[in-house]
């Protein structure tokens, strides 16, 4: 089920003990609930299910945290679709600091790396965290960048937290909790990298930050559904401009033809 269902439901029963006991024919009154869905939730109540993974957690040291907690993110709790819980590894007092997101391609150029770890590194000194994806190229770049200025990173994945993907950020994902930061998901354990899972993700990333920075995106870019996302939820976009030559920078030159704020300096943003 989507985060619109999940909510729906939250509203109706009012608290998550609530929902937990309700029954498979009071689920079906919930708008958007049908009968398939009253059945998964039903079926999903096994204990041992519930208790493999709580004991998971608690040796991970992997917290749950509810839209209904006040350490939810508040700025996350004001869109479209907020996720009903994240799991989270880390440092959970940093959710609700001012966070700017950082993003672009996973096939970044020498340039794109360059400006995604000067921004970060600079941003994150003005006691700002930087927000991406934990991705390859410019999301992991720009995880690097905070860690190396001393300051706090946020990675959202697209996945169960008790998996890190791709598996060559591991050794990063260990420096980001070792440093401050944290890991998020609104995905339960277990649940693999899925192709729809990505976009979906994408609107936490943007959800949690005052505005994104983009560097490098292609013509057809994943990057580019972060954009929207953050359009739709009112924050401030920025865009390093790219090589007019690069088909790395088609993506990052359109969106400034089309308005986006233009910055060649972290100065811009903070401005």
């Amino acid at each position: 089920m989507g985060a619109k269902r999940k909510n729906n439901l939250l509203q109706y029963f009012k608290t998550i003990e609530n929902l937990y006991n309700s029954k498979e024919e009071e689920l079906i009154r919930v708008k958007g609930i049908e009968t398939k869905y009253a059945k998964i939730i039903s079926n999903s109540k096994q204990t041992h299910n519930i208790d493999k993974h709580l004991e998971y957690m608690v040796k991970n040291n992997i917290e749950i945290i509810s839209i209904q907690d006040k350490k939810y993110p508040k700025l996350l709790k004001n869109i479209y679709d907020p996720p009903v819980s994240l799991y989270v590894r880390g440092n959970t007092d940093i959710l609700n600091n001012y966070c700017i997101a950082i993003i672009g391609c996973r096939q970044c150029t020498q340039y794109g790396k360059n400006v995604a770890q000067e921004l970060a590194y600079n941003i994150s000194k003005q006691k700002i965290n930087v927000v991406s994806g934990l991705a390859k190229g410019i999301d992991g770049i720009a995880h690097k960048g905070a860690i190396i200025a001393g300051g706090k990173t946020i990675a959202v994945l697209g996945n169960g937290i008790d998996t890190i993907y791709p598996a060559e950020n591991i050794p990063l994902a260990k420096e980001i909790l070792k440093t401050g930061g944290a890991i998020i998901s609104e995905y339960p354990l277990g649940e693999k990298p899925q192709k729809q899972n990505f976009p979906e993700r994408n609107r936490i990333v943007s959800g949690l930050a005052k505005g994104i920075i983009v560097v490098e995106a292609k013509e057809k870019s994943g990057t580019l559904i972060t954009v929207d996302f953050a359009l739709e939820q009112g924050r401030d976009v920025f865009v390093v401009p790219g090589n007019i030559n690069s088909e790395n920078s088609v993506g990052t030159n359109e969106l400034i033809k089309q308005g986006a704020k233009l910055i060649t300096s972290y100065k811009d943003v903070i401005q």
